[in-house]
């Protein structure tokens, strides 16, 4: 199944965060725990870790940019040959774990 990482809201007043680092390139295989991406917002920064394992398959948001909460940062799947929807919002959504620190 393909799903898409999206912004977590970390904060009633945080409308932006800022992708830092990914930790992985497209075919690379996250399992559950590991950290997938470093965001920050203008206070804190977000570690957002995988909840299951899977593949990385494409990345949406480049380190650097700003992006609003709940718009998809990557695409994620259970298999790296499963085909890639067309528009990254017709996947479902990944839950992922994140602190903020």
């Amino acid at each position: 199944m393909i799903y898409q990482i999206s912004v977590p809201s970390v904060g009633t007043d945080v409308e932006e965060i800022r992708i830092l680092e990914w930790h992985g390139e497209p075919g690379h295989r996250f399992e559950s725990g590991d950290m997938i991406v470093e965001l920050e917002t203008h206070k804190a920064l977000v570690e957002v870790r995988a909840a299951q394992s899977g593949v990385l398959r494409h990345i949406l948001s480049a380190a650097g940019t700003w992006q609003r909460i709940g718009l998809p940062l990557a695409l994620f799947s259970d298999d790296e040959t499963e085909p890639l929807p067309t528009a990254a919002e017709a996947a479902s959504s990944l839950a992922v774990e994140f602190e903020v620190t």
